[in-house]
């Protein structure tokens, strides 16, 4: 497993590269963190049953009380094109 992602101030500008990071931390309700779950399950269903062709999907695509979170977002390390 690898976590990559941007800084706040860093979010809209062009042509950023993730950096990988070596810790993250949620701050999140019991609810919100059993949405995340459900979420998480989600994409490894989609995995499991779409396998290299199944991509990546967004926490607030799927949720959309997370339209307004950071971005959360899900990537298949297999994914071919």
């Amino acid at each position: 497993m690898e976590i990559h992602g941007y800084s706040k101030e860093e979010q809209d500008a062009e042509g950023l590269i993730p950096a990988e990071l070596a810790e993250i931390t949620l701050v999140a309700s019991p609810n919100e963190l059993r949405r995340i779950a459900k979420f998480l399950e989600n994409c490894a269903t989609g995995i499991e049953e779409r396998g290299k062709s199944w991509t990546h999907e967004h926490l607030s695509d799927q949720d959309k009380s997370f339209e307004n979170s950071p971005h959360f977002v899900v990537y298949n390390p297999n994914y071919e094109l």
